[in-house]
């Protein structure tokens, strides 16, 4: 997986954060925001928020409508099949499929080795090509990886999907209790009524059209981390450690947030970005390191596809359960004057992932150089100019199924 292309997609998303809640809060209720272009007795003013939605699905059906012309599939057996049935002309000099090396050349070499602790450092090395074999345990090669009876389902497979899982299900439920909490009215401020008992009222009673610039600056700030921290950081501390220090103190961000009712007006919107930037650096930094941490888990990278169908499955799943269930916490909190039980919920979560951590270890990356020249070298005759020897290095490296 090459790392500045993964650092692309989810720097394409990142901007879809910041283009979608203005979306929201500026086409939101039109007839308010544009009274002399939307009537209140027309479609947008019977309702109020079919506007954005309109908006959002014509994007949606322009990226379907790309993604249908310009993508390719990459599935290694798919693409074997599809050049078996190539025509003699369709090979190049050396016999192999000018389509597969067309679609493959991009992928096939990544251009730094994301298994080892600090994803983006290089091999100070001139690497002429890079090869893969997949053998058996007697040194056989396989005749074909559909022929190949690999477990798909690891053990390590499995607790980091479970990992995404429930990172995925508190992060979705931030997400659905942060706009509902700043625009909930502000009956009170957090207060401790007995020595057991805390009282956080309501929410933050902001307008629609500040919710809408709130999630927007929002995904400004998930920009920054994820375009300079995250790289840094990753390097610096390794894909694990970054994963694991992540995942300890997630709950955090949720703890804190209800007590920004307890902040006068002047501190308000510096203790809601504060959140945020706490929240963005535990989240942002969370979702690559776990896809990381899956593409190297993968058995084989004819499963790959599979593994990343269970991972987007179990994803789904908790994008599914976590709004009502933290809707229905929420809004018990409310009759009780405890907002705050959403979001505490949440951090129980959180703390489930992190315990999750007891039972999972990071996997470290085996590789063999071997950098003497060969004895066999060309050496030159007398007369003949001496050309300096670079010597050639194999990098060998063993995965384990486990």
């Amino acid at each position: 997986m090459n790392p500045v292309l993964m650092l692309l997609c989810h720097l394409s998303g990142l901007f879809g954060t910041i283009i979608g809640p203005a979306i929201g809060g500026c086409f939101a209720r039109p007839v308010d925001s544009f009274p002399e272009v939307f009537s209140r007795s027309g479609i947008f003013g019977k309702f109020p928020y079919l506007l954005p939605n309109v908006i959002c699905a014509f994007l949606q059906l322009m990226s379907i409508i790309a993604g249908y012309m310009f993508l390719e599939g990459t599935h290694p057996d798919l693409l074997r099949g599809a050049a078996a049935v190539q025509h003699p002309h369709d090979f190049d000099e050396f016999g192999a499929p000018l389509s597969a090396v067309a679609t493959a050349g991009s992928t096939a070499h990544a251009s730094a080795d994301l298994r080892v602790k600090s994803y983006g450092t290089f091999n100070d090395v001139d690497m002429h090509q890079d090869e893969e074999w997949d053998v058996k345990p007697d040194g056989k090669s396989y005749e074909c990886s559909a022929a190949k009876k690999t477990k798909v389902f690891t053990y390590r497979v499995t607790m980091l999907v479970i990992a995404l899982a429930i990172f995925t299900y508190h992060s979705m439920t931030y997400d659905h209790l942060l706009p509902i909490f700043l625009q909930d009215d502000r009956t009170g401020t957090a207060s401790i009524l007995g020595k057991y008992v805390l009282k956080i009222p309501g929410g933050l009673g902001l307008s629609v059209q500040t919710v809408g610039m709130i999630m927007a600056v929002n995904g400004v700030i998930a920009l920054l981390i994820q375009a300079i921290v995250f790289p840094l950081l990753a390097e610096w501390l390794g894909v694990w450690n970054v994963f694991a220090l992540v995942t300890v103190l997630h709950p955090i961000a949720y703890f804190i947030v209800p007590f920004l009712t307890s902040l006068p007006q002047k501190l308000l919107f510096p203790g809601i970005y504060t959140c945020l930037t706490i929240r963005n650096f535990f989240s942002i930094l969370a979702y690559p390191v776990l896809l990381i941490l899956i593409k190297q888990a993968c058995p084989s990278h004819s499963v790959i596809g599979k593994i990343n169908g269970l991972a987007a499955s179990a994803g789904a799943a908790c994008r599914t359960i976590a709004p009502p269930i933290a809707g229905y916490l929420y809004s018990i909190g409310s009759r009780i004057e405890f907002t705050g039980l959403a979001w505490w919920g949440s951090a129980i979560v959180a703390i489930v992932g992190a315990f999750q951590l007891y039972f999972m270890h990071g996997k470290k990356h085996t590789a063999v150089s071997v950098t003497a020249p060969s004895v066999f070298l060309h050496h030159p005759h007398q007369g003949e100019e001496e050309v300096p020897l670079i010597p050639e290095v194999i990098h060998v490296t063993v995965h384990d199924n486990t």
